[in-house]
């Protein structure tokens, strides 16, 4: 079966990421409607994935801080082990914070993912989502979407760094690299009037990239309410000489570079992962979009 470009891959999965591994395969987690487990696919080939078993590596807590809303895992082989960054909460999303959990069989589908624990990414223990990992010049670096501080009558999502001592490990305070401050980052009011019960201001799901020489890194975001059809990916860049933990080293896009295309029929294109082509030519992009605007 032949892979399709922009048209529907995987039914029914949110934050959609795809890592291919050295033994040739490429293995699939997302968010899955209903927020309680995190699964993996496998497959040789891109196209397989649509249709290969889904297996179930770790469920959720009967109860506690990991018992609840189970988003955006994302796969990750580190230092000869997998792991996976998630996030999740206690029933209230306030709680929201980061796990990872480790497996050091071989194959990420057999053995046991333990919980490494929490990844603690300030001392005031405030929310963090949508973890993601990636390697620069021999360090560790973790990106995350977290509220400067507790939420009160309205919610603002920042996009934060952090070097890592290891997987499981925060080196360094966290630097707060974007906040929502354009129109198309901060909408939150669906076309049918629909909203949340209070302002939410989206930047969320960051994703390491970087330009083809390598001189740039690159950091897509997704900006605006995702229950929104202006759910768009916005994007931050660096010098990939420069210091990543210093905010001015990062600028910002001031214009959105993926948004909805209602003569398509797709909305809220966003949350962004890149993988090789299968000969390591060309470089592909999933994202999650919606058919319907509200």
């Amino acid at each position: 079966e032949e892979l399709k470009y922009n048209e529907p891959w995987i039914l029914q999965r949110a934050d959609p990421y795809v890592y291919r591994h050295t033994d040739g395969n490429y293995y699939f987690t997302a968010s899955i409607p209903a927020y309680d487990r995190i699964v993996l696919r496998r497959s040789e080939t891109l196209a397989g994935l649509k249709d290969a078993e889904e297996v179930t590596v770790w469920e959720k807590h009967k109860e506690g801080i990991m018992s609840e809303h189970i988003w955006a895992p994302e796969l990750h082989y580190l230092d000869g082990k997998w792991y996976i960054y998630f996030a999740a909460d206690d029933g209230n999303t306030d709680n929201h914070q980061i796990y990872v959990i480790e497996n050091d069989s071989p194959d990420p589908m057999q053995g046991e993912f333990r919980m490494k624990g929490a990844i603690m990414t300030n001392p005031d223990w405030n929310w963090g989502i949508h973890p993601s990992t990636f390697e620069h010049k021999g360090e560790l670096y973790l990106l995350w979407s977290g509220w400067p501080n507790r939420r009160i009558g309205s919610e603002t999502q920042c996009i934060y760094i952090a070097r890592m001592e290891n997987p499981w490990t925060l080196a360094t305070e966290r630097v707060l690299i974007s906040k929502p401050e354009y129109e198309w980052e901060r909408q939150w009011v669906n076309p049918d009037g629909g909203r949340t019960a209070y302002p939410i201001y989206v930047n969320e799901s960051p994703q390491y990239f970087h330009s083809k020489d390598n001189r740039t890194v690159i950091v897509y975001y997704a900006a605006s309410g995702c229950w929104s059809p202006y759910y768009c990916t916005g994007m931050l860049t660096a010098d990939a000489d420069s210091d990543l933990l210093n905010p001015a080293s990062w600028k910002k896009s001031p214009v959105p570079v993926f948004q909805q295309r209602p003569e398509d029929g797709v909305y809220g294109p966003a949350n962004l992962s890149f993988l090789p082509s299968p000969d390591g030519t060309e470089w592909y992009i999933l994202y999650q979009a919606r058919s319907v605007p509200s």
